[in-house]
């Protein structure tokens, strides 16, 4: 019970961005943190796996299932794609975007809010912590509340994948732990797939189950953040050096250097 993309190729015009692109088998229950430097391709896997782009060769399969014959509505009930944009632009309370998005996919716009949708919203709400929010516009809210409310939109239209580019790029320290932990559990807890694309090695050492690091359109190296993170795809892929130790609490610390000859 996985996804898998095998042998992912897309180009914008004549310039290659993924080139023959396979992750194996990412387990349903576990969360993976896709790393990689800027410009390596992740949106553009996440845009192609989500349907929103074409590859030219590839496939990817849910659960043994091709994703390629679905329509786009189909493909969206069971992927969803958080883009690093999360900016609100609506004047509506945390309870209300997380309500459409809701009916946006089981019941559509027009059509009154069910039970079962209020009830799925009331689970989300306290799943994330987010009640004593619910009814604060969400243009209020801190980056941080703001990034669990995008978190609510997703997991209230129940996928099976769970895609989320940078989600904790613009947030202070405190706010990234709260998030990543978040979706390490909602993860497990709804046996989802979930790939996060981040930059913080030290965070994906934290909190993911699996890493794949990401350069120049393919995956240079995949497994557990202990063995991946010290293998040397890694210090190749972003030219630096890598260390990694194990902190008092027994958390794995990645530390990136520049070599000085």
């Amino acid at each position: 019970m996985a996804l898998a993309i095998r042998d992912l190729s897309f180009r914008y015009g004549a310039a290659p961005v993924l080139e023959r692109l396979s992750t194996g088998a990412l387990p349903r229950g576990e969360f993976t943190a896709l790393v990689g430097p800027n410009g390596a391709g992740k949106s553009t896997l996440f845009r192609c796996a989500a349907g929103l782009l074409k590859p030219q060769l590839g496939s990817a399969t849910l659960d043994g299932a091709d994703l390629a014959p679905l329509t786009s509505r189909e493909r969206a009930r069971k992927i969803f794609y958080l883009s690093q944009d999360t900016q609100a632009r609506v004047a509506l309370s945390v309870f209300d975007i997380i309500l459409l998005a809701r009916k946006s996919l089981h019941r559509g716009f027009a059509l009154a809010a069910s039970a079962d949708d209020m009830r799925a919203v009331e689970a989300v709400i306290a799943e994330l912590g987010l009640g004593p929010f619910a009814s604060r516009d969400i243009g209020t809210l801190s980056g941080g509340q703001r990034q669990l409310a995008a978190i609510g939109q997703a997991l209230v239209r129940e996928p099976d994948v769970l895609l989320l580019d940078e989600p904790t790029s613009a947030l202070d320290v405190r706010r990234q732990l709260d998030v990543m932990a978040t979706i390490r559990e909602a993860t497990r807890r709804r046996h989802i797939v979930t790939i996060t694309a981040i930059h913080d090695l030290s965070l994906a050492a934290r909190f993911a189950d699996r890493v794949l690091v990401m350069n120049e359109g393919r995956i240079a190296q995949a497994g557990p953040p202990a063995e991946v993170l010290a293998h040397s795809a890694v210090s190749e892929t972003y030219a630096v050096g890598v260390h990694l130790e194990r902190s008092a609490r027994g958390t794995l610390l990645v530390e990136p250097y520049i070599q000085v000859d």
